[in-house]
């Protein structure tokens, strides 16, 4: 079976293509640059890299062209981002999901799979939902909008008749990753996250090889026409740094939690100064509003369906935090 993919270069891309090479699977991965350190890193495995980029729907005719399934992974995840960002997280998002899923039903390519987000439902109103759940709150980030709208682009395909499967993640966990708790994960293990923190939302988790390997079973045995949420369960934010707290790393304790509306004007006054000086944007108003959300979403479903298992979010936060580390000494 020969696999199509976008966003191979990402943080769920990259473990996506170590589980479709450890099975077995011929990977075509989309890229813009071959030349990137992410890529060189892909080219490692036996990949074909194929350039090009998901706002440019002609780029990818040649490289999807006769193969058995399509992932569509690429995105762009940025919290309090500027106008140049986000109009980037639109065109990719967005038009990135239409060019590619148009593209792959028209080439009538037999299982196409779209990574969306349980973003697309927003905030769950401190219950644990399923697939059935409808939306009751606006989106709270361009983020949120963006993945919404390309949700709502591939349930028309699937109405149309595309054999397409939505894979819906929760928020997505592991070593390596660049957004939001992940920054703050490695400053913890570093010893340099402060004893002040915010957010009293209760989110899921998806530790990122297990959604990789749900990703791979929906293309085995994903039913055209579904939507499938991977989710390894619920933790609380608050629960979670104290988690942290029982492993190495910095403070041994959160000593003063922020209200929301301080942590919103807070985080949004450190907005412009990070992209001034050039850092991850690692505080911002997006980042502050979506710490107070409930984010309770079941992974049953894709558990039954698709015979998948996700790790519970407590050890997938230990097996995340103890690879931080291990990956703090070989860099020394």
């Amino acid at each position: 079976m020969r696999v199509f993919v976008t966003g191979a270069t990402g943080f769920i891309g990259r473990a996506l293509v170590r589980t479709l090479h450890a099975q077995g699977f011929e990977i075509t991965a989309l890229v813009r640059n071959p030349d990137a350190v992410e890529a060189r890193e892909l080219a490692g495995l036996p990949v074909t890299l194929a350039r090009g980029d998901v706002t440019q729907r002609e780029s990818l005719r040649s490289p999807m062209a006769g193969a058995t399934a399509v992932i569509h992974a690429a995105g762009v995840y940025e919290m309090g981002g500027n106008a140049a960002s986000k109009a980037r997280m639109s065109a990719v998002n967005i038009e990135g999901t239409r060019n590619t899923l148009g593209l792959a039903h028209e080439l009538k390519i037999p299982k196409v799979v779209h990574v969306s987000t349980a973003f697309y439902w927003g905030d769950s109103g401190g219950r644990v939902r399923d697939e059935q759940f409808t939306r009751a709150t606006v989106p709270l980030s361009h983020y949120e909008a963006t993945k919404t709208e390309a949700h709502e682009l591939a349930l028309g395909f699937q109405r149309n008749g595309c054999p397409l499967v939505i894979a819906c993640p929760v928020a997505v966990i592991g070593a390596g990753d660049h957004a939001g708790l992940g920054h703050f994960a490695r400053l913890y293990v570093r010893g340099l996250l402060p004893p002040v923190g915010f957010g009293n939302g209760v989110l899921s988790f998806v530790h990122v090889d297990d959604l990789a390997a749900g990703l791979v079973r929906a293309v085995e045995a994903g039913r055209a026409g579904e939507t499938y949420i991977f989710s390894g369960g619920q933790l609380a934010l608050r629960e979670m740094f104290r988690l942290w707290q029982t492993t190495p790393g910095g403070w041994r304790r959160i000593r003063w939690w922020m209200p929301k509306w301080l942590a919103v004007a807070y985080c949004a006054a450190l907005e412009a100064p990070q992209r001034w000086l050039r850092l991850p944007p690692l505080f911002s108003a997006d980042l502050a509003r979506a710490s107070f959300m409930d984010l309770q979403f079941t992974g049953v479903k894709a558990e039954r369906e698709l015979g998948v298992c996700f790790r519970d979010p407590r050890q997938a936060w230990l097996d995340t935090l103890a690879a931080e580390r291990e990956a703090r000494v070989r860099s020394r």
